[in-house]
C-alpha cells in the first residue's frame, strides 16, 4: 500500500506537468519532471524536496510537484519553518512572473495571490491533520489518565473501607478476646485444681494466638507467618491436651508454602470441629503424596458420649476452607455420619514431578505415630 501511494505521489504530478498546454520555458517541462521524481526525497529531507521544487515554479509548470512537497512539509515540520518554505513559494515564482510580464499592480496582486494560495493552502492542510492526529492521541491520552486515575479512586475507597472495617472488627473481637485471656489468667491464679489450673492456662493461650492470628488476617500486625506441616506437632499436642486421643502420619515431601499454610488450616479446622462436636474422640490424620498432589485425611471416631450436634460438623470454617483450597487448584470434601463420626479430605496440588516407581514414603518427614 505505501508502494502504491508513492508512485501515485510521482506519476500523478508528472502527468500533470506532461499534460501542460503551453511550455513557457524550454527548461520549464524537465525541471518540473525532476522535481516530480525527487519527490521521494522528501521523507528524509522535506526542505530539500521543496527546495528541488523553486525552480520548476519560476518556470510556470512546478505547481504539481510542489503542492506534495509542500503537503508533507506541513505534516512534518514545524510552523517557523513551514511560514518559511510558504514565504518562499509564494514569492520567488511570483517576483518572477511580475519581473519577467512586466505585469501592472492589479495582475501582480493576483499573481502574489495565486501563488500564496496554491503554497499555503497543502501546507496549512498537512499541519491541520497532524494536529488533528496528536489531538486524537492526547484525548486517548486523557481518557486512559482519567480511567487510572478513577480505578486508583475506587481501589483507594475500597482499601479504606476494608481499613474501617478491619479496625471495628479488631477495636470488638479483640476487646472480647483480651478479655478472655485476662479472666483465664485471673481463674488460673485463683483456683486450687491443678486441673482447673491447667484449663484457664490454655484458654489464656489460645484467647492470646487467636487475637494474634486476628490482627495478623486484618493486617495489623506482621507476625510470624502461618506455619505449615511443620506446625502440625503443636496442633496435635494441644488437641490432645484438650482430650482428644490424635495419631498423625505424614509421608509426604515438604509442600510449597502456600500449599503447606493451606494443609495446616485443614488440620487446624477439623480438630476445632472435633473438640466442640466430638470431645473425647479418637481422631486420625494422615498425609500422602500421590504424584504431583497431596492428600491429606482427618477423621475422627463417634464421640464417646454422643451431643446434640455431633452428626453437624459444618460451618462457616469449613466453607472458608473449601474456598482455600479451590483457590490452590485443589479439592475438599466432608463426610459426616448418623453415629458421629465424620471425615474431611482435602487434596491439594505440590507441584512435585511423578517419578516412576516413587513410593510415597520417599522423601517425606519421619511419620509420627504418637497417640495420647
Amino acid at each position: 500500500m505505501t508502494v502504491l501511494i508513492e508512485a501515485l505521489a510521482v506519476t500523478v504530478p508528472a502527468a500533470m506537468v506532461l499534460m501542460a498546454g503551453g511550455v513557457p520555458f524550454t527548461w520549464s517541462i524537465p525541471t518540473a519532471l525532476a522535481a516530480c521524481l525527487l519527490l521521494p526525497l522528501r521523507h528524509r529531507a522535506p526542505s530539500a524536496a521543496a527546495a528541488l521544487c523553486l525552480p520548476a515554479l519560476v518556470g510556470g509548470l512546478g505547481w504539481p510537484p510542489a503542492v506534495v512537497a509542500l503537503y508533507h512539509l506541513g505534516r512534518t515540520t514545524r510552523p517557523p519553518l513551514m511560514i518559511t518554505w510558504v514565504a518562499l513559494a509564494t514569492v520567488v515564482p511570483s517576483a518572477f512572473v511580475i519581473a519577467h510580464e512586466g505585469l501592472p499592480p492589479g495582475a501582480a496582486l493576483l499573481t502574489v495571490t495565486f501563488s500564496l494560495f496554491m503554497s499555503g493552502a497543502p501546507t496549512a492542510l498537512g499541519a491541520l491533520i497532524t494536529t488533528r492526529r496528536e489531538l486524537t492521541a492526547s484525548l486517548a491520552e486523557a481518557h486512559r489518565a482519567r480511567a487510572a486515575e478513577l480505578e486508583a479512586r475506587e481501589d483507594g475507597a475500597r482499601a479504606a473501607e476494608r481499613a474501617r472495617i478491619a479496625r471495628e472488627i479488631h477495636d470488638a473481637v479483640g476487646h472480647h478476646a483480651t478479655l478472655i485471656a485476662v479472666e483465664a489468667a485471673a481463674l488460673a491464679a485463683t483456683t486450687q485444681d491443678g486441673d482447673t489450673r491447667d484449663t484457664a492456662r490454655r484458654l489464656r493461650a489460645l484467647a492470646k494466638e487467636s487475637l494474634t492470628e486476628m490482627r495478623a488476617a486484618l493486617g495489623l500486625l506482621t507476625p510470624e507467618p502461618t506455619p505449615g506441616l511443620e506446625g502440625l506437632q503443636p496442633l496435635v499436642d494441644r488437641a490432645r491436651a484438650a482430650g482428644l486421643t490424635v495419631t498423625c502420619e505424614s509421608h509426604s515431601p515438604p509442600p510449597p508454602a502456600a500449599v503447606g499454610r493451606a494443609a495446616y488450616r485443614v488440620v487446624q479446622e477439623a480438630l476445632t470441629n472435633v473438640t466442640k462436636h466430638a470431645p473425647g474422640a479418637t481422631v486420625e490424620i494422615r498425609i500422602t503424596a500421590h504424584g504431583d498432589r497431596m492428600h491429606l485425611l482427618v477423621a475422627n471416631s463417634p464421640p464417646p458420649t454422643p451431643a446434640a450436634t455431633t452428626a453437624d460438623h459444618g460451618g462457616k470454617g469449613l466453607h472458608g476452607l473449601s474456598e482455600r483450597v479451590s483457590l490452590l487448584g485443589g479439592t475438599l470434601t466432608t463426610t459426616a455420619r448418623a453415629d458421629g463420626s465424620f471425615t474431611l479430605e482435602a487434596t491439594l496440588p505440590t507441584g512435585h514431578p511423578k517419578v516412576d516407581g516413587d513410593d510415597s514414603t520417599k522423601g517425606g518427614s519421619a511419620p509420627d505415630h504418637a497417640t495420647a
